[in-house]
């Protein structure tokens, strides 16, 4: 398997249209790990003027099977994850940086810890993820 580029990842999160709609975009990849960020729209908000947790989980999702990517190759889904939502997410960007915790030759479990940066450059851990990303390659049953 030849090793997949921080360009490799952008061009798959561009052909995802509903990253594109959220405007998400990979800020570093490889080596078992990503980090993907968004910048926090009115239109991403609750009721309560808050990140929409749904899109904390979008951010968990993707982040996850993109650091899974850097070790699994890139025909992989998510298996499962699960979320905590910590603290209220309030600010001007979410950045979301998972890691691959273990990697076999079919699966990852990787975690993500999604922070907020407010307005005035502090960030807060709002939630935190695990989860299971699986490829489609290799050999089956």
């Amino acid at each position: 398997m030849t090793a997949l580029t921080l360009e490799d990842a952008r061009k798959g999160l561009a052909s995802q249209p509903f990253s594109v709609l959220l405007g998400a975009r990979v800020a570093s990849f490889g080596n078992g790990a990503a980090t993907l960020e968004l910048d926090i729209r009115d239109d991403l908000l609750q009721q309560n003027g808050y990140l929409h947790g749904g899109v904390l989980a979008y951010a968990a999702d993707n982040a996850i099977t993109f650091a899974a990517g850097t070790t699994l190759g890139p025909d992989v889904l998510t298996g499962g994850f699960s979320i905590n939502y910590l603290r209220p997410a309030q600010g001007i960007r979410l950045v979301a940086e998972a890691k691959v915790l273990h990697s076999g030759r079919r699966q990852a479990t990787c975690r993500c810890d999604l922070y907020v940066i407010g307005e005035d450059g502090t960030t807060t851990l709002s939630a935190a993820a695990q989860g299971s990303v699986l490829t489609r390659n290799g050999p089956t049953r």
